[in-house]
């Protein structure tokens, strides 16, 4: 698999072909860390009162014994109207997940392996809007043809994040911003040719 080299005005140039511990890797790896990710990401806010928490309940309802009903002991209990919620949700619930640091990497690399095959993995010198103007960010993502993009940068400058900032498609990040879930989220990876080879030397 290569990746597709492009020049400044984001045409193909040439291909750089990716290492070989790119490939043969389970795609489960990734399947752990985007669960992993969208785990992370919930706001775990979801509560319901249980019988000890409602209000009320302090007298019995009516006798044990001679009313033909159903023994009952307080109002609070489920199976009335008002009464707390039975095995409800609470916000202490911790929905973290490990992923080692080995599945990470896997994951990353599984991500930008396929990325290559379906020929969405670019690489450029730099990536810099240098006037900050949102309709140049615009054309040089229009250049690439692709639906969305992911452009990762070895450091984000300012003009450059404010230029992107409104165009919805794409999402400009640091190098040490970049996983595999943001990989797999996007249809087209843009890569400076720094951040490239630093990921390729740590893959080796």
């Amino acid at each position: 698999m290569s990746a597709i080299v492009l020049n400044e005005k984001m045409e193909k140039a040439s291909e750089l072909a990716l290492p070989e511990s790119f490939s043969g890797i389970n795609p489960h790896n990734l399947y752990l860390y985007v669960k992993a990710a969208q785990a992370a990401q919930r706001a775990n806010t979801a509560i319901a009162k249980g019988r000890s928490d409602v209000r009320g309940g302090g007298k019995k309802p009516w006798s044990q014994k001679g009313g033909g009903r159903a023994r009952a002991g307080s109002r609070r209990s489920p199976v009335f109207v008002g009464g707390g919620k039975a095995f409800g949700p609470q916000n202490n619930r911790n929905y973290d997940l490990k992923v080692n640091k080995k599945q990470k990497k896997l994951a990353l690399n599984f991500a930008l392996n396929e990325h290559a095959q379906n020929g969405t993995l670019f690489i450029v010198d730099s990536i810099v809007v240098e006037s900050g103007k949102t309709k140049d960010a615009a054309a040089m993502f229009k250049a690439l043809g692709q639906r969305d993009t992911l452009f990762v940068k070895e450091v984000l400058d300012e003009k450059t994040y404010l230029a992107f900032e409104n165009i919805n498609a794409t999402y400009v990040i640091e190098s040490n911003e970049l996983n595999a879930y943001l990989a797999a989220n996007y249809r087209s990876i843009v890569i400076e040719k720094a951040v490239w080879e630093t990921l390729t030397s740590e893959a080796k």
